[in-house]
């Protein structure tokens, strides 16, 4: 098995490295903006030879695994349901909660961001030449006729009448809806037919995965590059905003967690909130470590089984569904995202546009890989499609990884949250089957009898 996107390698990991890439880029650039100008001949020669073909080399190997990466994971994840007529109740439950839950996280983004407008703290002069300087790149992908307004075209257009087209127009509602109906179709031939095409989408998307993995590993250079092109030219003031970005993010996550999913546990579930994070802190410290959904999934079957008492065959049908589809704080992230970059290039997104933003966010959220940066390819995609400039992601990729962090942990609790309620609402499982542990309710107790020391 592949060593996750990010995680520790012999020598500095991998997102201490991007970090590092962010810093030095934009300490560099910052340096050559006030002690030589942003169009000194020394400045634009590093940027037009170095910077820039770096960065951009970066952002291609991303565009390239963009329609692959959405046609493989959604396909996969529909073809992973099993025959659609005989998922029934429990499964129609289950996905409903998680487009319900992921939908809602990225409504209370949506309202942080248009709030507190992290990336509108700029001048207004900085914000035309940044428009200008990256615009011309991502205004030959964008499908904002199509895509960009919310109206009866829009669903009409969802129907793409050449997935092939939509493709290499990075359409990807279009590629979204061919990869639902593939992955529908293939579970409603017999097996033995579909099991070399399933065979050869998850194929693809390990390759795409392990592309993944290759890009983030250059991510460092690429991040340096783009970001020096960026702070050269506009100088400190381009990096302001990003702390206000970090924090809405966090917030958004907080409110999520705080709010709506503790809501659901006290009266949809029944349980007290603190009761069930203290029983679920091996699968909130396993998520926060690795940022993977997928990693954390053993740590969840055992933590749902043993310290909730959810009856196995709900938790093995919820939990693994769960790390692909339920993408609560992903879908949050995505959207934060989304508007901040649109509003540090002086972009403004109509209502239309922002119901456009929530659908998208959601939909590339359950298709993002469950891994360390899976989502970032997804991102860009998205950002292309609202004509923001694919080069904004260099101003929060440097800082991806404690957000990453964040937010995988709040995927987590959405799966947990999930297991529970269906559990419940099935007749299976109620609070009074809760096992008691000594000491794991209480919110500073540790997990010693947690029988997962060993997963990490």
């Amino acid at each position: 098995m592949s060593e996750p996107i990010g995680g520790k390698s012999k020598g500095i990991p991998l997102h201490t490295k991007i970090l590092l890439g962010l810093l030095v880029g934009a300490i560099l650039g910052i340096l050559a903006n006030t002690q030589l100008g942003g169009e000194h001949a020394v400045t634009l020669f590093v940027e037009k030879y170095i910077a820039n073909p770096v960065g951009q080399i970066f952002l291609n190997l991303l565009f390239m695994i963009v329609i692959p990466l959405v046609f493989a994971s959604i396909s996969l994840g529909v073809a992973g349901l099993g025959d659609l007529r005989k998922v029934g109740r429990v499964g129609s439950k289950t996905i409903g909660y998680f487009l319900v839950t992921t939908a809602l996280s990225a409504t209370v983004g949506l309202i942080l961001v248009r709030v507190f407008e992290p990336g509108a703290h700029l001048p207004e002069g900085m914000r035309a030449e940044l428009l200008a300087a990256y615009a011309g790149d991502a205004a030959s992908k964008m499908q904002v006729a199509a895509t960009s307004t919310f109206g009866i075209q829009t669903l009409i257009n969802v129907v793409t009448r050449n997935p092939v087209k939509s493709a290499v127009d990075l359409d990807l509602l279009g590629i979204i809806f061919f990869g639902l109906m593939v992955g529908a179709a293939l579970t409603m031939i017999p097996k033995e037919k579909a099991a070399p095409m399933i065979a050869w989408l998850d194929a693809l998307n390990e390759i795409v995965i392990k592309i993944v993995e290759i890009a983030m590993k250059l991510a460092p250079y690429g991040v340096a590059g783009l970001i020096f092109g960026v702070t050269s030219r506009f100088g400190y003031a381009l990096l302001k905003p990003l702390g206000s970005y970090i924090l809405v993010v966090i917030a958004g996550l907080l409110i999520h967690v705080v709010i709506t999913i503790s809501l659901i546990i006290r009266f949809a579930v029944g349980m007290s909130p603190l009761q069930f994070f203290g029983r679920i802190r091996a699968s909130i410290a396993t998520a926060f470590s690795t940022s993977s959904s997928s990693a954390t999934l053993p740590t969840n079957l055992a933590v749902a089984e043993q310290n909730l008492g959810v009856p196995p065959h709900i938790a093995g049908f919820v939990l693994p569904l769960g790390s692909t589809m339920c993408m609560n704080g992903t879908s949050l992230f995505e959207g934060v995202t989304v508007l901040f970059l649109s509003q540090v290039f002086g972009l403004h997104l109509s209502l239309g546009q922002m119901i456009v933003v929530m659908v998208m966010v959601v939909i590339t959220a359950v298709g993002a890989a469950g891994v360390p940066g899976g989502s970032i390819p997804l991102l860009i995609g998205v950002l292309v499609m609202f004509g923001i400039p694919a080069e904004g992601i260099a101003i929060i990729l440097g800082v991806d990884r404690i957000l990453d962090m964040s937010r995988t942990t709040v995927n987590i609790i959405g799966d947990m949250s999930a297991t529970t309620w269906i559990a419940k609402t099935e007749g299976v499982w109620t609070v009074a089957q809760v096992p008691e542990i000594e000491g794991l309710d209480a919110s500073t107790a540790a997990l010693d009898e947690t029988p997962v020391e060993s997963v990490g």
